[in-house]
């Protein structure tokens, strides 16, 4: 009995120091949770032990301790810590004629708006799709009030994928660019706050339970922008938040960008434009949204249904449509 005790230690301290190098930045009760289950029975004495192999446990118990920055010679000058920056670029796209859907916020999406979509896409020849943010809801998952009696995350899930493998039938030889709204990312708030110690699992990652590793869909995240020549496409929710309402979408997007952009997230087609101290066109537009008009949680709004389609040229030069649709047919705006 004492041996296997012994050796029960000894394993939950082999596994305590992999965990303190691999995440030393990480907290000790969050590590602790980690071992608590397979090797302690209270979640107390788990954090004792990662305190222990930090060398936090007191003055006794320093053994494990691992200072800052190593002893040196006298008159040693400190380094500079390495940083934990990391770079935040566009993601390109190579498509030349783009469609560009967003806010279809399935399973609360419009089916007659995104017939219509679709079929207007299918005359263009496009070879690119880009589904711009909040294509899943995640009503469940949301932190504001929700009705128990919806649907759960994994019947979103579900029908997410239908949706995605219906768009590869109707579009075979297209790519699709899956960009992450805030809608979407409430996945990964989840398991930040509910489930970390399954973050690294790649089986959790949205991509993965989505399925884009067979089909080809490429998820850009870190909300990132998608440059489609010399056009920014953001899904909205990554601008600077404002002090006051703008007048429309586009108009905000450009007080807070002051630069040429497209973005979704606001559910209304807009467009704004205005020329630079040098002359230069600045022009912003927003989209409409696919998905339905009157959420219980915005009954009276001022949303409409539409789309983008980007045209990009030699230079990255581009040419925009941005257009509206009304009970299933599409509108120039």
């Amino acid at each position: 009995m004492e041996e296997n005790q012994v050796t029960q230690k000894s394993l939950a301290r082999v596994e305590a120091e992999r965990l303190v190098k691999e995440f030393p930045d990480t907290d000790s009760r969050t590590l602790a949770r980690r071992i608590a289950k397979d090797f302690f029975l209270s979640m107390e004495t788990a954090r004792s032990m990662i305190r222990y192999v930090r060398g936090a446990h007191g003055n006794n118990r320093r053994k494990h301790q691992v200072v800052v920055r190593p002893l040196g010679k006298s008159g040693q000058k400190p380094k500079l810590p390495p940083s934990q920056c990391a770079p935040w670029e566009p993601f390109r796209c190579d498509g030349r004629r783009v469609l560009i859907l967003s806010d279809i916020h399935i399973p609360y999406h419009d089916s007659t708006a995104i017939s219509g979509a679709i079929a207007w896409g299918q005359k263009q020849n496009i070879d690119t799709i880009i589904l711009n943010g909040d294509t899943i809801d995640f009503y469940s998952l949301s932190r504001f009030l929700k009705d128990p009696r919806k649907r759960s995350a994994k019947g979103e899930i579900d029908l997410t994928k239908q949706f995605l493998e219906y768009l590869a039938a109707e579009f075979p030889h297209v790519q699709i660019i899956y960009k992450k709204g805030n809608h979407d990312e409430r996945w990964d708030h989840y398991l930040w706050n509910h489930a970390p110690e399954l973050c690294d699992f790649e089986h959790v990652q949205l991509h993965t339970i989505l399925g884009f590793d067979e089909s080809g869909i490429i998820m850009v995240e870190d909300q990132r922008p998608i440059m489609c020549g010399k056009l920014p496409v953001f899904h909205g929710h990554e601008l600077p938040k404002g002090m006051t309402n703008p007048v429309n979408m586009a108009r905000g997007a450009y007080l807070r960008m002051a630069d040429t952009v497209l973005v979704g997230h606001g559910h209304r087609t807009s467009a704004h434009s205005e020329p630079n101290w040098k002359h230069e066109e600045v022009a912003t537009w927003s989209t409409g949204c696919l998905c339905g008009l009157n959420p219980e949680y915005a009954r009276i709004n001022k949303w409409n249904h539409g789309f983008a389609f980007v045209e990009v040229g030699k230079g990255g030069e581009f040419d925009l449509l941005n257009l509206r649709v009304v009970n299933g047919k599409v509108r120039r705006s």
